[in-house]
């Protein structure tokens, strides 16, 4: 399998005044039609799942997906 092009993670809401909670819970490739393949490792209790663009340091940092 290819080195994943994003990221996919659960914001949790931490309450007024306070940052939010990212929580990296999968990754996900691009295809050539430009749909996602994901693959996570645990679901959003809220059902919300924020992709990003994967940052070079995640690799570096030990985020690189086992397949």
């Amino acid at each position: 399998m290819t080195t994943p092009t994003h990221t996919c993670y659960t914001v949790c809401d931490r309450g007024e005044g306070k940052k939010a909670y990212w929580a990296r819970i999968g990754s996900a490739w691009t295809n050539k039609d430009g749909s996602f393949n994901l693959r996570l490792d645990a679901l959003p209790i809220d059902g919300k799942v924020v992709v990003r663009v994967r940052k070079d340091d995640e690799e570096a940092a030990g985020f690189s997906d086992p397949a």
